[in-house]
């Protein structure tokens, strides 16, 4: 089985190499191609995407937003019959865009988002939010389970994305509300780290609180999920909500990471959000 895997940013270049370590013969294209050089001990580094997908079984797709998806969709041009797995976070109406130029290329479409951030995916313990025909689910089984720890199938395509909102918008109310639990202690002459002690190993604690305070806290921001794709997804959030629902959360981290990434700091992580959130900080 052949594999043509197009993005090779921070999920996609150890998504790519899980894929080609589990036994599967994999292509990869990035619009920057030293971004998928280190790739090239496990995997054909392609010139293009035409030439990635060229008499691929499937089409991996791992980009940045929508409008990047369709362009290196139609770049690659799959032949009719390919079997295209797209594990991007990409919102409702892109991924109803997506599916309907897989249906005019006569090529089957599986929307198919993850949970988790660059170290899950390194240790190949995404989770991935599957959805599309059933028949589809044998020949896409090996490349999910190559790169995640779970698979659920939701149900026709658009399922996927429609849970992925969900879970954005839970992680991004979290990762505001430490941001905001750490501010407000630091606003009221406390030490910030006294928070993460008193909701630890208690019922009010989360382990994902932990980690983006630490990094709140330390103020060093490694991505493990860039600010400038949070506030994206945060959008892609927001959009899907409408007006029958207050996503005030989701709502109140969009702001923040639009501040720091118009601020500069869209490269780090999103947890760099505190900085919006302390203004001294």
């Amino acid at each position: 089985m052949s594999v043509a895997f197009l993005g090779t940013g921070i999920m996609g270049a150890p998504m790519a190499a899980n894929i080609a370590k589990a036994g599967l013969d994999v292509r990869v294209w990035n619009r920057t191609r030293e971004k998928a050089e280190p790739l090239a001990d496990v995997a054909t580094v392609a010139d293009s995407a035409a030439a990635a997908a060229d008499g691929a079984d499937i089409l991996v797709t791992m980009l940045a937003d929508g409008p990047a998806v369709a362009s290196a969709f139609e770049a690659a041009s799959p032949a009719s019959g390919t079997l295209w797995l797209q594990m991007s976070t990409v919102g409702l109406d892109w991924t109803d865009r997506l599916a309907a130029a897989a249906g005019q290329a006569g090529v089957v479409f599986v929307d198919a988002p993850v949970l988790g951030t660059r170290q899950p995916a390194e240790q190949a313990q995404l989770q991935v939010l599957a959805s599309g025909p059933e028949e589809a689910r044998p020949a896409a089984t090996p490349v999910f389970d190559a790169v995640a720890l779970r698979t659920r199938w939701l149900g026709p395509a658009g399922q996927g994305s429609r849970l992925k909102l969900v879970m954005n918008a839970w992680v991004l109310a979290l990762t505001n509300a430490t941001a905001e639990s750490l501010g407000l202690a630091q606003a009221l002459g406390l030490d910030p780290a006294l928070f993460l002690e008193a909701i630890e190993g208690g019922g009010l604690d989360v382990g994902y609180a932990h980690l983006k305070g630490g990094a709140m806290l330390s103020g060093e921001y490694p991505p493990a999920f860039p600010a400038g794709l949070a506030a994206k997804d945060a959008r892609l959030v927001v959009e899907a909500a409408g007006e029958d629902v207050d996503l005030a959360g989701a709502r109140a981290a969009l702001a923040h990471l639009e501040a720091v990434v118009a601020a500069g700091h869209g490269d780090e992580d999103m947890a760099a959000l505190y900085r919006a959130v302390v203004k001294s900080s």
